[in-house]
Parts: C-alpha cells; sequence; structure tokens
C-alpha cells in the first residue's frame, strides 16, 4: 500500500472516530496525529495496517491510563519495546483501547471510562480484560491490536468478538513498558481477523530485549509452509465439552470430526486438574499483584488525594481512585502473602502450578497441539456477572492453565451459537507458536 493510501485510511479512522467509538467504547485516546508523525514509504511488515494499543502499554508522551481513575493524567515517558518494533515495520498505530482497570477483569466492565459493546450485540460484553482491543478489531475498526494476557484476557474477549487472539509463549514478546499485574504471568498478546495478521505482528515483536530480563535469547524460527500440516498431533479432552453451554459442544465436535475426515491424527484425552487452576491463579496473580500494584500510591505516578499526613495521603488516594475489583484483588493478595497464611497459601499454589504445568506438558510430549474450549459460554450480559465474582472468575477456567504453565495458545473462531461467537483454543508447546498458526491457517482456509 502506498504512503497516500495509508494516509487517507488514517484520515478516515480519525474522521469517523467518535461516532464509532460512541457505539462501543473500545477507545481511550485518538492517536491519528501521532501515526501520521511517523508514517514513511519504507516497506514494512505493517506497512498497510491500522493498530490499536491497550491503555497498559507506553507510547511516549500520549496517556497510559490503565483505565484508572489514579492515573488518569499520566502521560508516559518512554515508548514499550513492542511500540518500537511495530513503528520500526511501519505499523500506524492510531489509538488506545479500552480494558478493565489495570488488567484485572474478564468482561471490560471495570473500567473507569466505562464498558466495552461487543460489536455483534452491544447488550453483550466484550470480554475482559482486553475488551476494547478485541472490539476494535472485530467491528474492523483497526486490522491489528494488542492486548495483555495474564489469565486470559487476550483469548476470551478475543472468542467473545469472534477473531484470533495469541497469548505467546512465556518470554517471547518483551514486557518492557507494560505495567505489571502479575509479573509471572503477564504477556502482550495479539488479536487480528486472520491468522496470517498475528502471524505478522507476532514476527515483528517477539525476540529478545535487553529491557526485559525474562524474554528468551534462543531465536524464534517462524516458517508458514503449510506442505506437512496434516502431520500435526493433535489432543483434546470431550469430557471438557460436556460443562458447556448447549450449543458449544456440537461445534466443537464438528471441528474435531472435520479434522479426523481430513486423516488428522486426532485422539480423545484426559484433561485434568482444571479445578484447581481457577484457586491456583487467584492466590498467585493477587499476591503479584499487590506487590506491582504498591508503586501507584499517589506521590509517585499519577493523581492524589490532598492531605497533609502521608498516611491518609496514602490511604485516601487507594481508596478513592482504586476501582473495587482492583482493591478487592489487592486484599486478596496481602491476605495470601501475610505471616501465617504464606506456607499455607501461595507456596502450596506455587506446588499446584508445578503439577498442572506437568500434566500439560505430559500431554504435549505425544501430540504437537491440544484442542482446549477458551471460554464455557458465549459472551454473557452486561451486568450480569459483575457483582458475582466468583462467576466472573469461572469464565477463564479454560484460559488459566496455559497461562498458569507459560504455553502459547491461540483463539481461533469457529461459527456461532444464538447469533454470538465462539472460539476455540489451539495450544502448543514452548516456542510452538509456528505449528499453531499452521493448523490455525489450515482450519481458517478449509474448515467453514
Amino acid at each position: 500500500m502506498s504512503m497516500n493510501n495509508i494516509s487517507e485510511r488514517i484520515d478516515k479512522f480519525d474522521k469517523n472516530y467518535s461516532i464509532e467509538n460512541e457505539k462501543y467504547n473500545c477507545f481511550t485516546n485518538n492517536l491519528s496525529d501521532y501515526a501520521r508523525s511517523y508514517i514513511s514509504e519504507k516497506n514494512g511488515l505493517l506497512n498497510d495496517k491500522l493498530i490499536a494499543i491497550k491503555d497498559n502499554i507506553n507510547i511516549k508522551g500520549y496517556p497510559t491510563t490503565c483505565c484508572s481513575k489514579l492515573l488518569q493524567s499520566h502521560k508516559s515517558v518512554y515508548d514499550a519495546t513492542v511500540i518500537t518494533k511495530i513503528k520500526n515495520q511501519n505499523g500506524s498505530i492510531v489509538a488506545k483501547t479500552n480494558m478493565d482497570e489495570f488488567a484485572m477483569g474478564s468482561s471490560t466492565e471495570y473500567s473507569c471510562y466505562g464498558s466495552v459493546s461487543n460489536p455483534h450485540d452491544v447488550a453483550k460484553v466484550s470480554g475482559g480484560s482486553s475488551g476494547g482491543s478485541a472490539a476494535a478489531v472485530a467491528a474492523k475498526l483497526v486490522d491489528i491490536s494488542l492486548g495483555s494476557d495474564t489469565g486470559g484476557s487476550v483469548r476470551q474477549p478475543a472468542a467473545f468478538c469472534g477473531v484470533y487472539g495469541l497469548k505467546p509463549t512465556y518470554g517471547s514478546i518483551s514486557r518492557y513498558g507494560l505495567t505489571a499485574f502479575a509479573s509471572s504471568l503477564d504477556q502482550i498478546g495479539i488479536f487480528a481477523n486472520d491468522t496470517i495478521d498475528i502471524y505478522h505482528m507476532f514476527k515483528t515483536i517477539a525476540g529478545h530485549d535487553i529491557n526485559d530480563s525474562n524474554t528468551i535469547t534462543q531465536d524464534i524460527k517462524l516458517d508458514f509452509n503449510q506442505k506437512n500440516v496434516d502431520r500435526i498431533k493433535i489432543g483434546y479432552s470431550e469430557k471438557l465439552f460436556n460443562e458447556l453451554q448447549p450449543g458449544l459442544k456440537e461445534k466443537y465436535l464438528e471441528v474435531i470430526n472435520f479434522l479426523k475426515n481430513q486423516n488428522f491424527t486426532v485422539e480423545n484425552i484426559d484433561i485434568k486438574m482444571l479445578d484447581l487452576a481457577i484457586p491456583t491463579y487467584y492466590i498467585i496473580a493477587t499476591a503479584e499483584a499487590s506487590s506491582n500494584l504498591s508503586r501507584f500510591d499517589g506521590i509517585r505516578y499519577g493523581n492524589q488525594k490532598k492531605s497533609d499526613k502521608i498516611n491518609e495521603l496514602y490511604t485516601s488516594t487507594r481508596s478513592e481512585l482504586f476501582g473495587q475489583e482492583v482493591k478487592r484483588r489487592i486484599m486478596l493478595g496481602n491476605y495470601v502473602l501475610s505471616s501465617g497464611y504464606y506456607d499455607h497459601y501461595y507456596s502450596k499454589a506455587l506446588k499446584v502450578r508445578r503439577l498442572i504445568t506437568e500434566h500439560l506438558l505430559s500431554h504435549l510430549s505425544k501430540f504437537n497441539v491440544l484442542l482446549l474450549p477458551t471460554s464455557p459460554s458465549t459472551a454473557f450480559s452486561k451486568n450480569e456477572k459483575k457483582d458475582n465474582p466468583l462467576e466472573m472468575y469461572l469464565s477463564d477456567i479454560y484460559t488459566i492453565p496455559i497461562s498458569l504453565s507459560g504455553l502459547p495458545a491461540l483463539n481461533i473462531p469457529i461459527g456461532q451459537v444464538d447469533g454470538l461467537p465462539i472460539g476455540m483454543q489451539i495450544c502448543s508447546n514452548y516456542l510452538g507458536e509456528n505449528i499453531i498458526f499452521l493448523l490455525s491457517h489450515y482450519l481458517e482456509k478449509h474448515y467453514k
């Protein structure tokens, strides 16, 4: 695409920004001027793409609010590594996207900017916490968006909105410039409407970064040759399909039967310990969140409530400017780390996390990929689960085990039930993104 054509696309996005955002509330900031400021004639993997960025990823000179009242006045002083890499490949970053406050939520209803509407039904949630990024792609307002995935925050909204959503191998994409929630789980993920765009963005932003000591050092090999795709060995667990919303099981079995008819090796296996994943995750994630969010005290970052006494300043700032869900998770985290409870909860959760990881890896030693549900239901109605935290947490029951293990997984759309999209996860071993992309692309082209 020529420079003139991408300029026209940016101008069109800018012109329609207010109208489209009123429909879905998926954006927090219009960055069209920013995109225009660095557009060039150079060739890059992303030179014809409009891109949106979740509002917990830094862009120098622009707001990074994490959709919290505490950070509404905060502007970033440096670029995240992924931003630099996108600009180097001439991707046009046109907006920041709405999200659950500090990425804590599964519906994007915990945002100081209000909830995001699902483009397939505006009365339904878009999923979370990266609901704005998913909705922007689903509504075709942008081509690609970035989100963050801690317990399912890319894959679940991707399923709800009917788009592709990648959680990569832990450490494959730099988190430098991503506001930390739970550091052993956080990852930057990718949304798009097809596998190729996911592939190109992953190729752009993956790799070692000296600013992030957790990034892997080995080369990530990517090859989109479909020649031997039918040699991929696939495992799935039919018993997991029995616990889904009515209508979803049939859709999953249709995909399984299609792959069998295409002569793929497909085997029904017993995937266990999912019932342990939710409590394990909410012990580890909240413990890490309580530590990471201690920096937001009204002094070093963001807004503050005025007081002459330092303790009162801390207390009033955090109690009045943090939202309900964030405060709930900080309190849970402080509890499981407190004296007398550390060994009973946190230490035990780390051991269970290892067992869950070993269980998944035992299956991946026999199969190239595992196929799992992404969510137990289609997108639910706004306010349906907002005041019931446990019910909200259970919406991530199929994504959290993969998050705990650090394995890569991609949500792929596989159809609709009652007019709402459903998705399936393709999970592979560490650095197995290439196999995931191959199978996803095959299904995208051949499964109808």
